[in-house]
């Protein structure tokens, strides 16, 4: 049996605003039942990327297809078969979570002897019941993007985009919205999501990294960890500020970082992390003994960054 078309493709897709290149050569492809991560720093182009894609601003040049639909020619099928949560709240704030659910329900064309038991259905999955009546306004932010992400399925479309979805939410709720990420998955839904946060690209089942408006690497989540390298050294340095600059200055340091106030650096030319660790006290910094760290994405990702950032000059 021959493997399903992909739920989205684009290719060598362009986005020009005048001179500037938001999106430049981009290609990727999503499969059905995919959770595809995309990741980047602020203004990469992910946004301006997704946006396309769901047919809200038109390409400079390249070719997207959505539900095997070119999105030049089939625009308003494409809306129909697409869930869209946009990186900010688009819902009415003057109407109440019902209110909101029942009219974009209608939008979407949900028949209405389904669309009760929909709304019924997503407002208790997403505990969205005890607000029911609330304005949409009034309610904190993790329950409008959880409302936002009710009403971009009740029509329960093939393809979901999420742009930031999470943006502003707790640990906590941020797990729950991601488990229904996942569900929504297992049931054939394919997911392109962008995301800031680590452990949730850790749940997708591939990723893209974008800086500049191109991609710099796409790949599993154990992929992307192993293009950041290994052996980075972690030591608890005081005060940090001063280690991450004096280990800027080391010609023997690479790629150091602070998170909080650990300090985590890799080392070349045959420097050891002992010597630089003793170096950095040697300086006035008060350090413990370095030990290994186990890479992630976000090692990954600034390291492939910094690559991109070095290629670029």
């Amino acid at each position: 049996m021959s493997e399903p078309a992909p739920a989205i493709v684009v290719r060598d897709l362009v986005k020009r605003f005048g001179a500037f290149a938001a999106v430049d050569h981009v290609s990727l492809s999503v499969a059905r039942g995919e959770v595809f991560g995309f990741l980047g720093p602020n203004g990469c182009g992910k946004s301006t990327t997704i946006r396309m894609i769901c047919g809200l601003l038109g390409p400079t040049s390249g070719s997207i297809e959505v539900a095997g639909l070119d999105v030049r020619t089939h625009a308003e099928q494409i809306r129909a078969r697409v869930g869209y949560v946009a990186q900010f709240f688009n819902l009415y704030r003057d109407l109440t979570v019902y209110e909101n659910l029942t009219f974009y329900g209608g939008v979407y064309g949900v028949p209405r002897a389904e669309l009760r038991s929909r709304v019924e259905h997503w407002c208790e999955r997403l505990d969205l019941s005890r607000y029911g009546r609330v304005l949409s306004g009034e309610l904190s932010t993790g329950v409008q993007r959880s409302l936002a992400l009710a009403a971009a399925v009740l029509h329960e479309p093939a393809v979901l985009l999420l742009d930031e979805p999470t943006s502003g939410v707790d640990p906590i709720a941020r797990r729950a919205f991601f488990d229904v990420i996942g569900e929504l998955a297992d049931g054939g839904t394919s997911i392109l999501v962008t995301t800031h946060v680590m452990d949730e690209a850790d749940r997708c089942g591939r990723l893209a990294l974008m800086d500049r408006g191109k991609l710099v690497a796409e790949g599993t989540p154990s992929e992307i960890r192993a293009m950041g390298g290994t052996d980075i050294w972690q030591v608890s340095a005081d005060p940090p500020s001063r280690a991450l600059t004096l280990a800027e200055q080391h010609p023997g340091v690479d790629a150091p970082a602070l998170f909080g106030t650990r300090l985590q650096f890799r080392v070349s030319d045959g420097t050891t992390a002992v010597a630089v660790a003793q170096w950095l006290r040697d300086q006035g910094v008060t350090c413990d003994e370095p030990r290994p760290v186990r890479a992630t994405i976000e090692h990954a990702f600034l390291q492939l960054l910094r690559r991109d950032d070095g290629d670029n000059e």
